[in-house]
C-alpha cells in the first residue's frame, strides 16, 4: 500500500501535502481501501473556514458514508470539482487526481501534530 513519503498525515487517514502556506488535503489509499467503491464526495466551499479536527466533507462509498476530518486548520482556496463528476478517482489516484481540497493554513504550529510516512506506516500495520 502506498505512503508517499513526502506528504504528513492524520491520525484521520488524511494525507496533508504543504507548499508554502497551501495545505492540499485528501484521504490515504488505506482509507480507500476501508471504504470500498466510492460513489459520492461532498466538498466544502471556496472561501469556507475550516478548523483542525472538525469535518469539512465526506465521502459515500458502497458500504458506509465517511467524514472527511480536517487536518489543519485554514481557508479553502480551492475545492476539486471533478470528483463531483468523477468520485471514482480516490480510489484510482488518491494521491494525484483525488486530492480534496487546498487550503491556506492559519496555525502551521498544527503542522507539529501530523505523522510523518514512517509514523503512518506503523499506525496502519504497513
Amino acid at each position: 500500500m502506498a505512503v508517499p513519503s513526502e506528504l504528513k498525515y492524520s491520525k484521520d487517514h488524511e494525507w496533508v501535502k504543504i507548499e508554502g502556506n497551501t495545505a492540499t488535503i485528501g484521504i490515504t489509499e488505506y482509507a480507500q481501501n476501508e471504504l470500498g467503491d466510492i460513489v459520492f464526495v461532498e466538498l466544502p466551499e471556496v472561501d469556507d473556514e475550516i478548523n483542525e479536527g472538525d469535518t469539512f466533507g465526506s465521502v459515500e462509498s458502497v458500504k458506509t458514508v465517511s467524514e472527511l476530518y480536517a487536518p489543519l486548520s485554514g481557508k479553502v482556496l480551492e475545492a476539486n470539482e471533478e470528483l463531483e463528476d468523477s468520485p471514482e478517482f480516490v480510489n484510482e489516484s488518491p494521491y494525484e487526481k483525488a486530492w480534496m481540497v487546498k487550503i491556506e493554513v492559519t496555525d502551521e504550529s498544527q503542522l507539529d501534530g501530523l505523522l510523518s510516512a514512517e509514523q503512518y506506516s506503523e499506525m496502519i500495520g504497513e
